[in-house]
């Protein structure tokens, strides 16, 4: 609701903007269509979200716009007002959702003005310079409130208060208007409402609904007497028809008394008056700049390390204190400005049920998509690239992947096959994987594609293990589709997705077994900039480990390291652990190391364990994360580099690599 109502106010705020360039411009065509795109988007997010006054309205308005568009009205003064004041009623309707109400308002007169100029009716200027006299259009609570008022011996008022030209406090002089009749009566209604009133959002006159046992020249005595009052109308409500049905809210019956009615009406418009007054809690700002923002928090987080240091070499008391004041404060303030680019994959996930019903339909399938983990978040520059990727996917595995009613059915499966998509945080990555319980990847069908198109000889075929046949299907222009469909079988789409998902810093993987499903796992990085790392040391090198995927530190002694298949594995509360040496994986020279203990690090992917051995562990640190460039951008379980505070470089480690 928060994003409908933002996204109306911005599209209003166009359609003013460029009705006023429309104005000084009336021959050009390309404002116009600018207007009328923001007036079409407008009607259809209202339509969804189920506002059919402000759909209808909006609907209307498009139509004079077809006709300024198709050139069969001309662009008048005239014409402009009564776009504007359709405008100034979609604005009301807006505030009155996002206050909490239904956003209804009596817009008969603009409408019927707008279906006249679309009939080729013009307004005359007399007409379009008149203010639309205010009246009251009584609802059934209202009538009934009314209705009950008259039996108990009360009469009904319309007051019609028209300020001086010279007021400066408009609401004050409503104040007073309010508090004068409260002394003899109740109001029941107010037009314009009583928040537009009170944010002196009006012109210079107002209308009130009275129920009051005084006489009508004693109410038109008391309001003459405030001052900047121009001139008050007092005219009584004889009879009221009950609204008709299509107006009718469905209200409760109400006790009888109208005292009870009246505070009811009064407690029913509390949290409206309430709510009207916040200022809107969302604003966009431009992804730039939160980019720049990063750029010069890395900055800082660089200088707050090396202060760091000093502080500790200096052993200076005051120093010290006022440098761990300070990285609280600037830990708190990164925590700050990364949230501020963290955006739900909701975000993203939420348009591909109705895709994947609409395929499955046309493709004679029956498929059930099952979302898990839609709450994780991402950073809002992978979140504006996955999209793509996860379309591409989603319909491979709904062409390629799930089989059809009766071929599921043949080889025993239910008919209705299933398609998970699932967001899950693992250390500093976030995983997304797609997978399907359809008919898997056929190696020998891809394996003969890639023949036939030169992707790899017929000899280096016959060596490739299971994970290198599948990596196949990412290769440019592959496709083991048999015939060309506008879903797939053009060969683009997963080399696109493999792209793609490289760029933004993550891998994509695709596991398989035939005849039960696929997997395709996508790998991102969390954040794109800091993290607090663990340091280690291996020989005379320093490397750091993503505090995100550590669980704990441990001293393992050597006699507790057993061997399973000539690799070495610990028993880690009563799991098999293995134990990956980084002075093996990374060929770090140095001498052997005689301790009876190995220093390790427990990490994680997701349920899977493994234990890094290293030589020692040197403290926490928050390090800003820079890439290592294209040129050794395929390092093994090497994600990036930071600079240390003393100018040195340490390599930062991708437990997830280092995980199978």
């Amino acid at each position: 609701m928060d994003l409908f109502i933002d996204e109306s106010k911005e599209h209003l705020q166009a359609i003013n903007e460029r009705l006023l360039e429309l104005e000084k411009t009336p021959e050009d065509m390309s404002v116009v269509n600018d207007i009328f795109r923001s007036a079409h988007t407008l009607k259809g997010m209202s339509a969804t979200m189920g506002f059919e006054d402000l759909a209808n309205l909006t609907h209307q308005m498009e139509n004079v716009l077809d006709g300024i568009r198709n050139r069969r009205l001309s662009v008048t003064p005239e014409l402009l007002d009564v776009i504007f004041e359709a405008v100034d009623h979609l604005e009301a309707m807006i505030s009155s959702i996002a206050a909490g109400g239904d956003g209804t308002r009596d817009v008969r007169r603009t409408v019927e003005q707008l279906k006249r100029i679309e009939q080729g009716e013009m307004p005359n200027k007399q007409a379009a310079r008149e203010e639309p006299p205010l009246e009251h259009a009584y609802g059934e609570f209202e009538y009934h409130v009314l209705e009950q008022a008259k039996e108990q011996g009360f009469s009904v008022y319309e007051i019609r208060v028209r300020l001086r030209d010279d007021c400066l406090l408009k609401a004050a002089r409503v104040y007073m208007v309010f508090e004068q009749l409260n002394e003899v009566g109740e109001i029941v209604k107010a037009m314009p409402p009583v928040e537009m009133l009170e944010e002196e959002q009006f012109d210079r006159e107002f209308l009130v609904t009275v129920v009051s046992k005084a006489p009508a020249d004693e109410l038109q005595k008391r309001l003459m007497g405030i001052s900047e009052i121009d001139d008050v109308k007092v005219s009584m409500l004889s009879s009221n028809e009950p609204p008709a049905e299509s107006e009718k809210a469905a209200a409760p019956q109400q006790p009888a008394a109208m005292e009870q009615a009246a505070a009811v009406q009064a407690e029913a418009e509390a949290p409206e008056k309430q709510t009207a007054k916040q200022a809107t809690k969302t604003i966009r700002v431009n992804i730039e700049r939160l980019d720049m923002l990063m750029n010069l928090f890395e900055e800082l987080v660089v200088d707050r390390g090396r202060l760091e240091q000093i502080s500790r070499e200096l052993n200076h008391a005051e120093l010290t204190e006022t440098v761990e004041r300070m990285s609280r404060i600037s830990s708190d303030l990164q925590t700050i400005i990364l949230n501020m680019r963290m955006v739900p994959v909701e975000t993203v996930f939420n348009r591909f049920p109705r895709m994947v019903r609409q395929l499955a339909r046309e493709l004679g399938k029956k498929v059930r998509l099952d979302v898990i983990g839609a709450e994780t978040e991402l950073d809002r520059t992978v979140i504006d690239e996955i999209g793509d990727p996860l379309v591409h996917l989603l319909r491979n595995a709904l062409d390629h992947g799930i089989e059809a009613p009766d071929v599921r059915a043949a080889r025993g499966k239910p008919e209705e096959g299933t398609i998970q998509l699932r967001a899950y945080h693992s250390g500093n990555h976030v995983f997304i994987e797609i997978e399907d319980d359809g008919a898997g990847i056929s190696r020998e069908k891809v394996l003969k594609k890639a023949i036939n198109r030169g992707i790899v000889s017929p000899e280096a075929a016959e060596h490739l293990t299971d994970e290198q046949v599948y990596e196949l299907i990412f290769a440019p222009g592959f496709s083991t589709a048999d015939h060309i469909s506008d879903i797939s079988g053009r060969g683009v789409g997963l080399d696109v997705v493999k792209s793609t998902i490289e760029s933004l810093g993550g891998t994509v993987a695709v596991d398989s077994r035939p005849g039960q499903g696929s997997l395709f796992s996508i790998q991102l990085p969390l954040t794109l900039s800091i993290i607090s790392v663990l340091l280690v040391q291996i020989a005379a090198e320093t490397y750091a480990i993503p505090l995100s995927s550590i669980m704990e530190t441990a001293l393992i002694r050597k006699e507790d390291v057993f061997y399973v298949h000539n690799q070495p594995v610990i028993d880690f509360r009563g799991k098999v652990v293995p134990l990956v040496r980084l002075k093996d994986v990374f060929a770090v020279p140095g001498v052997s190391d005689d301790s009876e203990t190995v220093p390790a690090v427990i990490v994680r992917k997701g349920e899977k364990l493994a234990a890094l051995a290293v030589d020692s562990f040197i403290g926490q640190q928050e390090v800003v994360l820079k890439s290592l460039g294209n040129y050794l951008s395929s390092v093994f379980a090497i994600s990036g580099a930071t600079i240390l505070g003393d100018g040195r470089v340490a390599l930062i480690i991708d437990c997830n690599a280092l995980v199978k």
